[in-house]
């Protein structure tokens, strides 16, 4: 099929072309090597200028969505390209866009939530809440990230046979193939101590003091411990860091992985909000491809994964938990089952499920 996508170039600090990261990079190329003709079309919130490359089978538009013709690019490639289905992501305005685009084209659209959009300060624009909903409602079929999303979105008037769940994927050679020790040296890292960490955004919504907190404590019993950051920061929060806290700045993605193999035990912080229960626990996954012992906040989709392993598991908030899980899990590690982990290649094939049943059930009722 000819698949049209729309989406935001800026997402979770990262760019999407630059970075060619995560989800809105490795669907459309999944799409592609399953053999559908791809084209996407991505709105940059920040003045990057038009951009048309073909990368990984994929045709990729960028124009600026403040300072360019963001809808009007949207509207000239479904004219000249006629595309047989729309996959729309990101945000509300690129679900809201896509529903109109597909409806004034006659052709049926796949409206995909990585997060609780209504949660974004976006949907803040008078209407739009709105018209996400109605957007939601004559789409041919609606993807969720995760379970807790689904659910929202069935009380927001989503028909429960019309959603799908689809959480995100690692990349198939993620977990690099090295020793704790080498992937250290990689990382000019201690060898000879224990280290705990994490990676991903680092600000107090997140619930990152916890992890600073739990740290001061453990260094009483664990003397030789070691604290590792990467990731986007808070720059009020940065001064906030431990003082001897390793800080290893933003890791481009492929270096992730190679954290988590270094680790002794991941910790995933967060704070019990709307937000926070409805998005996907992309670290966790990340962390147990690596196999490395985790301890995540019990918050939405995590805590119903890890549902099972409340050794894992700590409330947001209680440090004294959190203080006593890591430390439990240095002394005695238990990484968790692969069993939530996926590739790319699996997530592609279930896009691909939903965009081919959407396109038949489509022209079957209009037919």
């Amino acid at each position: 099929m000819r698949i049209l996508v729309l989406c935001k170039r800026q997402y979770t600090g990262r760019d999407l072309l630059e970075d060619r990261y995560g989800r809105l990079w490795e669907v459309p190329t999944g799409l592609a090597r399953l053999g559908h003709e791809v084209q996407v079309v991505v709105s940059s919130y920040r003045r990057r200028g038009p951009l048309r490359n073909v990368e990984e089978g994929v045709t990729w538009y960028s124009t600026d969505a403040l300072f360019g013709d963001a809808l009007g690019a949207q509207r000239s490639i479904a004219r000249s390209w006629q595309p047989e289905i729309m996959l729309a992501s990101s945000d509300a305005l690129h679900l809201v866009a896509g529903a109109r685009l597909a409806r004034r084209r006659k052709i049926p659209v796949v409206l995909d939530f990585y997060d609780d959009y209504e949660a974004f300060g976006l949907t803040n624009i008078p209407g739009l809440r709105c018209a996400l909903r109605r957007a939601c409602a004559r789409a041919e079929a609606v993807i969720s990230i995760s379970g807790v999303l689904a659910d929202l979105l069935q009380k927001r008037g989503v028909s429960k046979q019309r959603i799908s769940i689809i959480g995100n994927g690692v990349p198939k050679n993620f977990a690099m193939a090295c020793s704790q020790t080498e992937a250290r040296l990689l990382l000019n890292l201690p060898i000879d101590v224990p280290l705990i960490g994490t990676a991903g955004a680092l600000d107090d919504s997140r619930g990152i003091q916890d992890l600073f907190q739990a740290y001061a404590h453990l260094k009483k019993t664990h003397p030789a411990l070691r604290l590792v950051l990467a990731g986007p920061r808070d720059r009020k929060l940065a001064y906030a860091f431990p003082s001897d806290a390793i800080d290893l700045g933003h890791l481009p993605h492929s270096q992730v992985a190679l954290l988590f193999r270094a680790l002794n035990v991941g910790v995933v912080c967060n704070r019990d909000s709307a937000f926070a229960r409805s998005c996907h626990p992309m670290k966790l996954v990340e962390m147990t491809a690596c196999r490395l012992p985790v301890v995540v906040a019990a918050v939405g989709e995590a805590a119903a994964l890890l549902a099972k392993r409340p050794d894992a598991l700590f409330s947001p908030g209680d440090v004294h938990a959190l203080t006593s899980r890591i430390a439990a899990q240095i002394d005695n590690p238990r990484p968790l089952p692969q069993d939530s982990v996926q590739d790319w290649g699996v997530i592609a094939h279930k896009f691909d499920t939903v965009l081919r049943q959407s396109a038949r059930h489509y022209w079957q009722t209009e037919v």
